[in-house]
């Protein structure tokens, strides 16, 4: 019970992260119009959350979705959600024992894919074309995934090494 309250927490909290980061960093932005942006640090939520397990993965990726809503329209917000999708995968890849590392670099090209997808259906409103849209978002996302990923990866580096957190063989919860 008591690990179920610490998943819920820290679930909370990154949730929250997720919310408050495009809110609140836009200084960290890049902004190639009409509808890409690359907010540093927007996807360090989503991936530590893949730790937590899937569940808190969707509930990330969900709050992502609404903080960019919020910021930044529902084109952003329609990239954003890929984020739940990309969360999925990663705590899966968790559980199968493949490094954080190589759960970034094996979603990025997926990361690129749905954030691209997701655009289409705007196409018509905002006037872009086919090739903005793998060019730009695509290329652009999975640039941003890696730069995030690698934030992310030090980050959960510095944990371990405090002794506090145990990421490299099963979730810190289970330590």
């Amino acid at each position: 019970m008591r690990e179920n309250v610490k998943k819920l927490t820290f679930t909370a909290l990154l949730t929250a992260f997720a919310i408050i980061i495009p809110l609140y960093f836009g200084f960290l932005r890049i902004v190639i119009p009409p509808v890409f942006s690359a907010t540093i640090a927007s996807h360090v939520p989503v991936f530590l959350a893949m730790f937590l397990g899937p569940g808190a993965a969707i509930a990330v990726g969900v709050g992502s979705a609404f903080g960019f809503l919020i910021a930044l329209g529902p084109y952003v917000a329609a990239r954003a959600f890929m984020h739940v999708f990309v969360g999925i995968i990663g705590a899966y890849l968790l559980k199968k024992d493949i490094s954080f590392g190589k759960i970034v670099v094996i979603t990025a090209p997926i990361h690129g894919l749905l954030e691209g997808i997701s655009t289409i259906p705007f196409m018509g409103v905002k006037g872009f074309t086919i090739s903005y849209v793998i060019l730009t978002v695509g290329v652009g996302t999975v640039i941003h995934h890696i730069v995030d990923g690698t934030i992310s990866g030090v980050l959960v580096q510095a944990l371990e090494k405090s002794g506090q957190v145990n990421f490299v063989k099963k979730s810190y919860l289970e330590k």
